[in-house]
C-alpha cells in the first residue's frame, strides 16, 4: 500500500514512524514532512492544504491512502475533495469530512453538539460582534475565572482563561475586534472548571472505535505551569490518576454518546477523535475535541501502540473496526519538548542540532527542524524535537527522558525540567 502522510510536525514523524513499521506499507511520503520524517519516507514539498497538488501527486504515484495530521486540510475538507472527486474516490482517506471537521473547526458547534447529546462540559454562552454588550454584561455576571474561547482555528493560542472581570471584558472587546482573526469573531464564554486534565483518544470508522492510550500534556512554557500557552511541551501516559472507574465514565458518558451524535448528525468520520477532559473530583467533563491526535501526546500514545496502525486504518476505512484487536505496551512514555530560545514568542531559527547521535534507546521525533544543505540539522520552529522514552515507572522514565534532553544541544535551548513530577506527587500523596 502507497501511504501519503499530511504535515509536516512532531505528530506527523511519530505517525511515519509508526506508519512505517506496519508490512502493509509499500511506500510512505509526506508532504511537506521534516528532517525527521525523511528517516521514514520520501518527504515532497506540497502544502497538504494545496488540493489540487495533492490531487496530482496521488494520481502520479498511486496513492492508496491518505493520512491527514493536522487539523487545518480537514476543516477546509480534504475528505470531501477526494470522496466527490471521481478519480480520487477509490483513495481511503483517514480523517473526518469538513462537517466531523467542525467539532474542532468551532468551539460554538462542539458545545452545541455536546450540549444536544448530553455530553458533559462546562456552561457556556457565545456572542458575535453585534453582540457586544450583551457579552460584556454578561462577563460582569459571572463568576471568575471566567474562560474566553475563539470559536476558530487559532493555532491554539484561542484560549484565555482571565482571573478577573475587567480583564476578561477586555479581551473579550479585542477578540471580536480580531485579536485572533476570523477565527474570534464569535467568542464563547465558559465556567472554568477546576480539576486536572488529561486526553483521551480513540479511532473511529464512524461507528464502532477503539481506544488509544490515554495521556495528559503540559501547554505552559514556565516550570510549574506558569507563563504563556504554547503548542505544548511534554506528555505522559498512561495517567495514573485515569483509574478504571474514571475511564467507564469516560466510554459512557462522553465517548458514547459522541458517536452517537456523529451517527445521528450523519457525519462520514474515519479517523481519531482526541478528547480534552478535566477531571473534576472523579467526575470527567468535556473541555473540547480536536479532530486529529495531538501533539506532543502522540509521541507517548503511538509508542505504547503494539497493534499495526495501518491495519487499525485500514478496518476504520472499511468499516471493519470493531473486528481487529487492539494491544497496548504497559509501560509508561515520557516526552519532554526541546524549544526554541523565546519561544512561544519571537525565536531565531537555523541554530545546529548537535548530540542526537548521543542519544541512545529513545525515541526523538523532529518538529520544528530541517536538514540544510550543508548535511547539518538545524532549528525551524518553536518547538524542536520531542524525546521520548518507555520504561517500567513513571520516576524511571521521566529520568530517562531528562537524561536525553540534556544530551542534545543547539543555541538558545530550552524545556521544562517538572514534565509528569505532578504525577509523582499525586501518587505519593495516594500511596
Amino acid at each position: 500500500m502507497n501511504i501519503l502522510l499530511l504535515g509536516s510536525g512532531g505528530r506527523e514523524h511519530a505517525l511515519a514512524w509508526k506508519i512505517a513499521q506496519s508490512p502493509l506499507c509499500s511506500r510512505l511520503c509526506i508532504s511537506p514532512g521534516n528532517s525527521g520524517t525523511a528517516l521514514h519516507g520520501q518527504n515532497v514539498s506540497i502544502s497538504p492544504t494545496d488540493f489540487e497538488a495533492l490531487k496530482q501527486f496521488c494520481l502520479a504515484e498511486s496513492i492508496d491512502m491518505v493520512v491527514v495530521g493536522p487539523e487545518e486540510p480537514l476543516v477546509r475538507g480534504v475528505w470531501d475533495f477526494f470522496r466527490q472527486d471521481p478519480a480520487l474516490q477509490h483513495i481511503m482517506v483517514i480523517g473526518p469530512s469538513a462537517a466531523g471537521a467542525q467539532l474542532e473547526g468551532s468551539k460554538a458547534y462542539a458545545k452545541q453538539f455536546m450540549q444536544e447529546y448530553g455530553i458533559p462540559t462546562a456552561t457556556y454562552r457565545e456572542f458575535d460582534a453585534a453582540q457586544l454588550e450583551e457579552g460584556i454584561a454578561y462577563i460582569g455576571a459571572h463568576s471568575t475565572p471566567v474562560v474566553l474561547k475563539a470559536d476558530g482555528l487559532a493555532a491554539g493560542k484561542g484560549v484565555l482563561i482571565c482571573s478577573t472581570v475587567e480583564q476578561a471584558q477586555d479581551e473579550f472587546r479585542q477578540m471580536l475586534a480580531g485579536k485572533f482573526g476570523q477565527a474570534s469573531t464569535r467568542v464563547v464564554v465558559e465556567e472554568f472548571l477546576t480539576g486536572i486534565e488529561f486526553s483521551v483518544f480513540v479511532l473511529t470508522d464512524g461507528r464502532s472505535w477503539v481506544l488509544l492510550p490515554e495521556a495528559k500534556d503540559y501547554k505552559r512554557i514556565g516550570e510549574g505551569d506558569t507563563g504563556l500557552n504554547t503548542g505544548g511541551m511534554g506528555a505522559v501516559s498512561p495517567v495514573p490518576f485515569a483509574d478504571d472507574a474514571l475511564m467507564r465514565k469516560v466510554r459512557q458518558r462522553i465517548i458514547e454518546p459522541t458517536i452517537h451524535g456523529i451517527q445521528a448528525r450523519g457525519m462520514a468520520y474515519t479517523g481519531f477523535i482526541f478528547f480534552g477532559l478535566i477531571n473534576v473530583s472523579g467526575e470527567p467533563y468535556v473541555i473540547e475535541y480536536n479532530c486529529r491526535l495531538g501533539d506532543p501526546e502522540t509521541e507517548v500514545v503511538l509508542p505504547r501502540l503494539r497493534s499495526d496502525l495501518v491495519a487499525l486504518f485500514q478496518a476504520a476505512g472499511e468499516g471493519l473496526l470493531h473486528k481487529v484487536p487492539i494491544e497496548i505496551d504497559p509501560r509508561t512514555a515520557a516526552t519532554i519538548v526541546l524549544v526554541s530560545g523565546g519561544y512561544p514568542e519571537a525565536y531565531e531559527k537555523g541554530k545546529v542540532i548537535r548530540g542526537l547521535e548521543a542519544v541512545q534507546n529513545h525515541l526523538i521525533f523532529h518538529a520544528g527542524a530541517k536538514r540544510t544543505e550543508d548535511g547539518q540539522i538545524r532549528t525551524d520552529g518553536g518547538r524542536v524535537l520531542a524525546l521520548t522514552a518507555l520504561g517500567y515507572s513513571v520516576e524511571e522514565t521521566l529520568a530517562h527522558a531528562r537524561e536525553a534532553a540534556e544530551q542534545i544541544q543547539f543555541e538558545g535551548k530550552y524545556y521544562r525540567r517538572d514534565i509528569g513530577l505532578d504525577l509523582l506527587q499525586a501518587s505519593s500523596k495516594a500511596g
